[in-house]
């Protein structure tokens, strides 16, 4: 099983627009897959009943759009769904850390939900000015 971990970023100054990361196994899955890409909005991705909960019927799930120059038309997706207590992501490609081509992942629902939750109210958090940036374990 996988473990999944969302960080997210404020936009200005620190980039250009507020964005969520995707750490698959410490692995970004968007900058991955794409580098041109950055992760969409974090209340948009994350919000209770969001795109990234899983549904016994999978659905197709945007995760990023292009970024440079602009926000631009290329979209970044992914296949999400719900079997039994285990979350599949499928449609991925993008190099593991062998070097291999990451097609799936699949991670426990409990530590999954978790981690959107987590980083979910984080998010509303920041919003409040509760906190400030904070950057995910591995960023420097």
């Amino acid at each position: 099983m996988s473990s999944l971990l969302i960080g997210t970023c404020p936009g200005q100054p620190v980039c250009v627009a507020v964005h969520t990361y995707l750490f698959v196994d410490g692995l970004d899955v968007v900058a991955r897959s794409d580098s041109r890409m950055a992760g969409l909005d974090p209340r948009r991705l994350l919000r209770p009943g969001g795109p990234l909960h899983p549904a016994d019927m999978p659905r197709e799930v945007e995760v990023a759009a292009e970024e440079r120059p602009e926000p631009g038309p290329d979209r970044l997706s992914i296949r999400v769904r719900l079997r039994g207590g285990t979350v599949i992501w499928s449609g991925l490609l993008y190099p593991g850390d062998d070097g291999g081509a990451v097609e799936e992942v699949r991670f426990r629902l409990e530590q999954y939900l978790g981690e959107i939750e987590r980083a979910y109210a984080d998010v509303t958090a920041d919003r409040r000015g509760a906190r400030a940036w904070r950057p995910v374990a591995g960023d420097s």
